[in-house]
């Protein structure tokens, strides 16, 4: 079976003109939570002045492809100094416990004379869609699994008891070749909030692909095989791709490059690089949001599943 994504074009692109100043530019790590009928609510991560992301949304009807509201104020804003996110919030998917519904996201920090690092959040999500702060501290922090950094969480309910999450974790900032290494690992938890971190996912190999973001994983249509999707750099100064991977079990990752079925158009909005995708499945047809060049500056665009 081949697989093909059919590119239906730029969905939103944020302009400087009339836009709050936590959210100029950039509408990068797509999030939608389905409002009524075809509308989608389009969570995303905008910036200040100072590269600093904040949650701004788009209401997007996704068959017309028409933005039927643009929020000016931001959903919510990065925090204060000294903060696990002081310096951006980058979104990664939504999941519920015992009826109330979360929203995982990457905190950023940039510290003078240090190097950037990034901790994992966590908002919830309110009956209006407002989005309020879990707990000032990280929802998943570094420790002697995860050493350095991490990123771009994926949480799934995978069994009755049993929920899933995908994150990446920096290994190293600078191999051989000059890209960092940053792997997606995994971890399991029976209640949603308490995690055991259990390794790596999805293989990986320099010079190949090795700076991994934003893990996407859903279930096969008909299926009970999974399918993960993400963005990743090989270290051989190629920009960002989305990549592709199938497990039978969720836990056991195989690379599948060849069969992503998407990549760069020959010219516009996406012809430099595609990262940060999240599928989702509506009314029978499976689709991806997805960011284009210069890391979501130019806005994100959809795609819809081809099987031939």
């Amino acid at each position: 079976m081949n697989i093909q994504w059919k590119k239906l074009g730029l969905l939103y692109s944020p302009s400087e003109k009339n836009q709050h100043p936590k959210l100029l530019s950039h509408a990068a790590n797509p999030l939608p939570m389905l409002i009524e009928n075809d509308t989608y609510r389009i969570f995303f991560s905008g910036r200040d002045a100072n590269n600093r992301s904040s949650v701004g949304a788009v209401d997007i009807d996704i068959i017309q492809r028409k933005v039927i509201r643009e929020y000016k104020e931001p959903f919510f804003e990065h925090g204060l100094t000294n903060s696990f996110y002081a310096d951006g919030v980058s979104i990664g998917n939504c999941y519920e416990v015992n009826g109330t519904t979360y929203m995982l996201f990457m905190g950023w920090q940039n510290p003078k004379n240090d190097h950037w690092r990034g901790d994992i959040g966590r908002l919830i999500v309110k009956q209006d869609l407002s989005l309020e702060l879990d707990t000032e501290y990280p929802f998943l922090g570094i420790n002697t699994i995860d050493p350095i950094s991490l990123s771009y969480p994926w949480v799934i309910k995978t069994a009755e008891d049993v929920y899933s999450m995908w994150y990446g974790s920096t290994l190293s900032w600078k191999t051989a070749n000059g890209e960092m290494l940053h792997v997606i690992q995994q971890a399991s938890s029976s209640n949603g909030h308490e995690w055991k971190r259990l390794g790596l996912a999805v293989p990986y190999e320099l010079g190949k692909i090795q700076a991994f973001s934003r893990p996407v994983v859903l279930k096969k249509p008909n299926g009970d095989d999974y399918e993960m999707w993400f963005s990743y750099r090989s270290g051989d100064d190629t920009t960002y791709r989305i990549g592709y991977a199938v497990s039978s079990d969720g836990q056991h990752w195989e690379l599948a490059l060849d069969k992503v079925g998407i990549t760069v158009s020959k010219d516009g909005w996406d012809s430099e690089m595609i990262e940060y995708p999240f599928v989702f499945d509506h009314k029978g047809e499976r689709y991806m949001l997805y960011n284009g060049n210069d890391y979501g500056k130019t806005g994100f665009g959809l795609a819809v599943l081809e099987e031939n």
